[in-house]
């Protein structure tokens, strides 16, 4: 097994929850890179956006993201984590990396309100365009897909078996 797991997806993927379960079963120490976002600026996501926009908000996501210390870590991931090659690659070469597929559908069902989550688009953009958008770099920034459409367990298992 890995020392560590990273896992990417969209807002409402499941990451924190999965990470939350998974560290309790492996006993690892879970990090969430979004709140350490938050404390490091001593704002929220959405404040870091209003306040610095989103191209200072992904400099600052990967500078946190290239400063986790993998050992018996799970990493919960902002979503926009895929848009630093230089930290994927890193989470790729510490952590083994699993993207946890979620239909946009059941997306749009679990998030209710993006316009207030710190959700990094430009302003041409729909949820739609982004999903599509990061559906690729997920794939390409992970060593395995999950499907975490169904519940918590279902998903924690099918990482517990590629472990």
């Amino acid at each position: 097994m890995s020392l560590s797991i990273s896992l990417i997806g969209m807002a409402g993927a499941g990451k924190s929850s999965i990470a939350s379960e998974l560290a309790s079963k492996l006993d690892f120490k879970t990090i969430d890179s979004d709140k350490m976002i938050e404390q490091s600026q001593d704002s929220s996501l959405q404040g870091i956006l209003d306040l610095l926009g989103y191209e200072r908000f992904k400099r600052i996501e990967e500078e946190i993201l290239l400063s986790v210390d993998f050992n018996k870590i799970i990493l919960s991931t902002g979503g926009s984590a895929v848009y630093s090659q230089k930290a994927m690659e890193y989470l790729m070469q510490n952590s083994k990396v699993f993207f946890l597929e979620v239909p946009l559908n059941i997306i749009l069902e679990r998030v209710e309100n993006f316009s207030q989550r710190g959700f990094i688009k430009s302003p041409d953009q729909t949820i739609s365009d982004v999903f599509e958008e990061r559906e690729y770099l997920y794939k390409k920034y992970c060593h395995h897909v999950i499907d975490n459409s169904f519940d918590v367990s279902n998903g924690v298992s099918q990482i517990l078996e590629l472990c």
